[in-house]
C-alpha cells in the first residue's frame, strides 16, 4: 500500500538584476515532480513579499510547491529540486542569495501563518526564520548565507485563503534572452478589451503602453494577471507571440490584493521599509521639486510627515497636487527612510481624500457708488475706486468658494504603468476572490507550445 506524504516546498531568491526568475525554475520543477508521479493540491503560489525592504530580489515573490507523492519519492523529488535550483541561480552574483524549505504537513500552523503575514507586512529576521523552521521540524537549505530561506518560509506560509489572483507566465527560449521580446502590440490591446476586468492591468492606457511584457534579461515573455485561471489562459490564447514560448505555467499569488499594507493607528508609528495606511490633515500644502515629483506633509496631532507622488504615478500625481491644507487624508504606501536632507516620506500608491477643506479665492470689492471693482490702495490702507473716487478703509475682499475636482471618499491609485505587484488595482475592487475554493484546470501549464495536463487533487 503506497503512504502519501504532503510536502510543501518553499523557493527564493535565485535570480539576480541580469538574469534568472525563481518562477521559472518553479516552472522547470513542477514536470519533473509529475515525472514521479506527484499530485498538486494547488497551483504553484507566487508570494510577493514587502516590497519596501532593502535587500529584495527583483520582484520579491518566493515561490511554493504544494503537492502529494509516495513517501518512497520524497527524497528523489528534494534532490531533484535542489539540484534545479542550483543549476538555475545566479551564484556567482553576490546579492543571490538562494532558500529552498520541506514541509510535510497536512496544516499550515498558525505560527508559520503569521511569520508570512510579516514578511509581507515588514520585516522578518534570518535567525527568526531558522528558529521557527526547526520548531516546526521543516528542513531548510541555504546557498551562500542562504538569505532566501527567510522568503521560501514565508511562501509555505501563505496559503490565500483571503483574497487572490492568477498570473499565467509564459517563458522564452534561451536563444532569445537578452532580446527585445516579440509581441504584438495590437493582439494585448484587443485581449485587454475582451477579457476586462477578470484581467488586469494588461496595457496603460494613459501611455499606450504594454505592461505583460518586462523588460529585463529575465527569462520571462510576458505574464497575464487576472480573477481566474480560466480567464488568464483564455487571455494567453490571444496573445500573439513572434517569438517561440519554451513553456508556460499558471500560478495563484497574492498579486493585486494589498497583502502588503496595514493600517496603523497614528503617524508616531510609521515605521522605514514598511507599507502603510495612515490617517492625517494635510499640514503643508503640495510643492514641485526636481522631476516633477508632488511632495506635501500631513499630521494628526502626534506627528508630522511627508507623502510623495512620483512622476510616474500619472494621474495619482496631478491629483495629489490638487491637495489643500487641512484637507483630512489617507496615505497607502511604502515608507521611505530619511536620507541626506530627506525626511521619512511615504511613497504614495494609493490616497482616498476623507474630507475636503473649504478652497476660498478672494476678490475686491465692488464699488458701492457706481458697482466698479474696486483698487486696492496698499495692505492695511483700504480700497479705492477709480472711476468715482469713492474710498474705504472699512471694506472687506469678497471671499468665493472654489469648486474642486478632487472627490470625497474616493480612492485614487497610481497609474497602471507604476503600480507595484501588489497593488489592488480599482478594477479589482468588488472582485476580491475572499473563500473561493480552488479548482484546478487540468490543463495549467505547458512546454515547447504544446498543453500538458498537471495531474492534480
Amino acid at each position: 500500500m503506497r503512504l502519501m506524504i504532503t510536502l510543501h516546498v518553499g523557493i527564493d531568491d535565485t535570480d539576480s538584476p541580469r538574469t534568472g526568475c525563481t518562477t521559472y525554475v518553479a516552472s522547470l520543477i513542477v514536470p519533473k515532480l509529475l515525472s514521479l508521479d506527484a499530485s498538486f493540491i494547488d497551483y504553484p503560489n507566487l508570494i510577493r513579499l514587502n516590497p519596501n525592504v532593502p535587500w529584495k530580489t527583483r520582484g520579491n515573490g518566493a515561490l511554493c510547491l504544494r503537492f502529494k507523492c509516495d513517501k518512497a519519492c520524497v527524497d528523489e523529488a528534494k534532490a531533484i529540486i535542489v539540484n534545479l535550483v542550483e543549476k538555475n541561480s545566479d551564484l556567482d552574483h553576490p546579492g543571490t542569495e538562494p532558500g529552498i524549505v520541506f514541509f510535510p504537513s497536512e496544516t499550515i500552523p498558525s505560527q508559520l501563518r503569521a511569520f508570512s503575514k510579516q514578511a509581507i507586512q515588514g520585516i522578518v529576521k534570518m535567525k527568526d526564520a531558522l528558529t521557527l523552521a526547526s520548531s516546526l521540524s521543516a528542513e531548510a537549505i541555504g546557498f551562500k548565507t542562504g538569505r532566501g530561506i527567510i522568503g521560501a518560509l514565508a511562501a509555505v506560509g501563505e496559503t490565500l485563503v483571503g483574497d487572490h489572483t492568477y498570473e499565467l507566465i509564459a517563458y522564452r527560449v534561451p536563444s532569445n534572452r537578452g532580446t527585445k521580446r516579440q509581441v504584438d502590440k495590437e493582439s494585448v490591446f484587443e485581449m485587454d478589451k475582451k477579457t476586462a476586468p477578470l484581467t488586469y492591468n494588461n496595457v496603460d492606457h494613459e501611455s499606450g503602453r504594454v505592461l505583460i511584457t518586462p523588460h529585463g534579461p529575465d527569462p520571462i515573455l510576458y505574464g497575464i494577471r487576472g480573477q481566474t485561471a480560466d480567464a488568464v489562459k483564455k487571455a494567453h490564447l490571444m496573445v500573439r507571440s513572434l517569438e517561440p514560448v519554451e513553456r508556460w505555467t499558471i500560478f495563484r499569488t497574492n498579486q493585486g490584493t494589498d497583502a502588503h499594507l496595514r493600517s496603523i493607528p497614528s503617524i508616531k508609528n510609521v515605521e522605514p521599509y514598511h507599507p502603510v495606511i495612515v490617517k492625517g490633515t494635510v499640514s503643508r500644502p503640495p510643492r514641485i521639486i526636481p522631476r516633477r515629483h508632488v511632495v506635501f506633509s500631513i499630521a494628526d496631532g502626534n506627528g508630522q510627515i511627508d507623502c510623495a507622488a512620483y512622476e510616474p504615478t500619472g494621474d495619482l500625481r496631478r491629483k495629489a497636487a490638487e491637495l489643500i491644507v487641512d484637507d483630512s487624508f489617507e496615505a497607502y504606501g511604502g515608507v521611505r527612510p530619511a536620507s541626506g536632507n530627506r525626511p521619512v516620506t511615504v511613497n504614495l500608491e494609493k490616497f482616498r481624500v476623507l474630507h475636503l477643506a473649504e478652497k476660498l479665492a478672494f476678490t475686491n470689492p465692488l464699488c458701492p457708488r457706481c458697482g466698479r471693482r474696486l483698487g486696492s490702495m496698499g495692505a492695511g490702507k483700504g480700497f479705492r475706486c477709480e472711476k468715482c473716487g469713492f474710498r474705504s478703509r472699512d471694506i472687506r475682499k469678497e471671499a468665493k468658494v472654489i469648486s474642486r475636482d478632487l472627490k470625497e471618499e474616493k480612492l485614487y491609485v497610481t497609474s497602471p504603468r507604476s503600480q507595484r505587484h501588489l497593488t489592488k488595482p480599482l478594477s479589482r475592487y468588488g472582485l476580491e476572490n475572499n473563500g473561493q475554493p480552488v479548482r484546478m484546470r487540468r490543463q495549467w501549464f505547458g512546454v515547447n507550445d504544446k498543453l500538458e495536463r498537471g495531474r492534480s487533487e
